[in-house]
């Protein structure tokens, strides 16, 4: 079922697409029936840019246009799922890990577009998904350490090394209650390279595949 309810979410993101534009695509499974989607209109768009191995593979397969980021001046508009979403379009995010490059890149878009099935959509954030942060792997036990004074619990994700050389931490019993607060003192703890909150950078827009199989559209 939310399979169903992510593709028809997808279908709607895609008729947002500026004609010739570039855009940034995120990871995940919804992103994954977004791609495919896309595939279909390929023509449209010069290109994109991807956060994620494996949406870059994705990409390849259909021979999309890929673009580095370094090497363009902007992104129209940057399509991504969430973990959990807000009523503030606040997010968790980096369940997939790529969350460093979704953070960039949805930074250096002009127009985010969240995509979600309605699972996604909560009122407190924390409540379903831990809170994914990544970290050098030298500053581990510090910043294990310093999330216990907010009464965090942080595991270390086994087996992960991300694309960036970097480790990722899953935080447990955390209770988001200012999300924005949370981001910035998360921020500050040396050897964090990115807190999967957003919240300085939140959706423009946020598509929802709905349980009666209906797509809501939020707007900033």
């Amino acid at each position: 079922m939310l399979n169903k309810l992510k593709n028809i979410a997808a279908k709607t993101a895609v008729t947002f697409i500026k004609n010739n534009s570039i855009i940034g695509i995120g990871s995940g499974t919804t992103i994954s029936y977004f791609i495919d989607i896309l595939s279909t209109v390929k023509k449209n768009i010069k290109g994109v840019v991807s956060a994620s191995k494996s949406s870059t593979e994705k990409l390849k397969k259909y021979n999309f246009n890929i673009y580095e980021i370094n090497k363009i001046d902007k992104i129209e508009t940057y399509f991504d799922g969430a973990d959990e979403i807000n009523n503030k379009m606040q997010m968790i995010k980096g369940g997939g890990g790529a969350l460093t490059n979704e953070k960039i890149i949805s930074g250096f878009s002009d127009l985010f577009i969240c995509i979600i099935d309605q699972s996604k959509y909560v009122k407190n954030l924390g409540k379903l998904h831990p809170l994914p942060i990544e970290i050098i792997p030298s500053a581990k036990n510090f910043i294990i350490k310093k999330l216990l004074y907010i009464g965090a619990i942080a595991k270390l994700r086994t087996n992960v090394i991300t694309e960036h050389g970097n480790l990722i931490l899953d935080i447990y019993k955390l209770n988001i209650y200012d999300a924005v607060k949370t981001e910035k003192y998360i921020n500050n703890i040396p050897g964090i390279v990115t807190v999967g909150l957003f919240t300085q950078r939140c959706a423009d827009i946020v598509i929802i595949g709905n349980y009666n199989y209906k797509v809501s559209i939020y707007y900033k």
